[in-house]
């Protein structure tokens, strides 16, 4: 499993995986970090992900609110808001077709050599 990505490949998606993890349980932003590495993003650093959800905070896509901690400073929690809920079906909806789209193409064998122009056929 490779352990780092294409960063203008993630920056497309980081948005709607923060969203869908923040749908799936409330999480302050270091634990965000440790939940993407765990499902394979493991090369993501705090600095990707938290100027990420200060800007989904912006947008009105998250929520936030402080929680005290036993082990430290409060920590800060974040949650989707509708706005963000209906953002987040839309992404998904879009990176499927997308996906699909590249799928399709990406999936078959690599040429050995390109093909003459279609003019030349």
């Amino acid at each position: 499993m490779r352990t780092t990505h294409d960063p203008q490949l993630l920056k497309g998606v980081l948005s709607p995986l923060l969203l869908w993890l923040l749908a799936e349980r409330e999480s302050y932003g270091y634990e965000l970090v440790q939940r993407l590495r765990a499902i394979g993003l493991s090369g993501i650093s705090d600095g990707t992900v938290y100027p990420a959800l200060s800007r989904l905070e912006r947008e009105g896509r998250i929520s936030s609110r402080l929680v005290a901690s036993r082990s430290g400073p409060a920590r800060k929690y974040y949650r989707p808001t509708d706005s963000g809920y209906a953002a987040l079906t839309e992404a998904s909806a879009d990176w499927l077709a997308l996906a699909a789209t590249v799928n399709a193409v990406l999936s078959r064998p690599v040429p050995s050599t390109p093909a003459p122009p279609a003019e030349e056929t």
